[in-house]
């Protein structure tokens, strides 16, 4: 379980390019939860993410993974047990090795590596067990560079990686973002797959809203690097896109209003 509790980011505090990312972010991710993470750009979505995965310490605030507190671990001590799938496709591999060489080192990733040989007979049968999975037709070119790879080929094996060794959370930066619409959609079905038969805690960044109505169990929405609406069980099974258009509308019309005329807006909304 991933617990984020009142984390606070500030970026270049003290200038005039001062941001606040986030302002007192609190959610709890139970194990076994799809969760989508949905904002304007600017709202700290990515930056969450980031909190998560290390690439900062936050200003306050904690984050606690089963228990344990992980807010001042760096980021490759948490690469043990966070997996991570990145906008851009090219990411999260590298080009240069062939697709057997870049699992094998998500394989590895936390534990000791020796000086044995890394591709034996049966590690390159399990990994094309695996890729096979996929239903690219991959599993005849592991010898490949996985740089020839298209976009999508690419994500699809990124996310194989991240989730080889069952990460305690997985984050998904917009993932599909980069990709043409027929591969976005089938490594969208592989997500829901994966997580489904993982039974991952998965956090996933998303601009689509088709995505975060179909694929997700639960919709966090933020504004201004605060969680303003959370969408769960029965509340997430009934949402729809136009419902949450109309909450970004009454999130962001909040801020033109004094306090009497937002609280006659809200009135009107419910």
């Amino acid at each position: 379980m991933l617990e984020i509790k009142n984390i606070h980011k500030t970026f270049f505090p003290g200038t005039v390019n001062e941001v606040k990312a986030l302002q007192g972010v609190d959610f709890t991710l139970e194990d076994g939860v799809f969760t989508a993470i949905i904002g304007t750009n600017g709202s700290g979505k990515s930056t969450v993410l980031n909190a998560v995965a290390g690439t900062f310490e936050p200003d306050a605030g904690t984050i606690l993974l089963d228990g344990r507190d992980i807010t001042h671990w760096p980021e490759f001590r948490r690469a043990a047990f966070i997996g991570r799938v990145f906008q851009n496709p090219f990411a999260g591999t590298a080009a240069e090795m062939s697709i057997a060489e870049n699992i094998v080192m998500a394989m590895r990733r936390g534990k000791r590596r020796g000086l044995g040989p890394a591709l034996g007979r049966r590690t390159l049968d399990e990994i094309a067990d695996r890729v096979r999975e996929l239903k690219m037709g991959l599993e005849d070119r592991l010898h490949n560079p996985i740089g020839t790879l298209s976009g999508g080929q690419r994500q699809a094996l990124t996310l194989l990686m991240a989730t080889w060794l069952r990460p305690k959370v997985l984050l998904l930066d917009e993932h599909t973002a980069a990709l043409d619409p027929k591969s976005a959609a089938k490594v969208a079905e592989l997500t829901s797959e994966i997580i489904a038969r993982e039974k991952l805690a998965a956090l996933m960044v998303t601009h689509s809203m088709q995505q975060a109505v179909t694929m997700p169990d639960r919709i966090l929405m933020m504004h201004r690097g605060r969680v303003v609406e959370d969408y769960r069980d029965e509340m997430k099974r009934r949402v729809r896109i136009p419902d949450l258009i109309e909450a970004f509308n009454r999130v962001t019309k909040r801020e033109l209003f004094t306090e009497p005329a937002a609280a006659m807006l809200e009135r009107q909304y419910l």
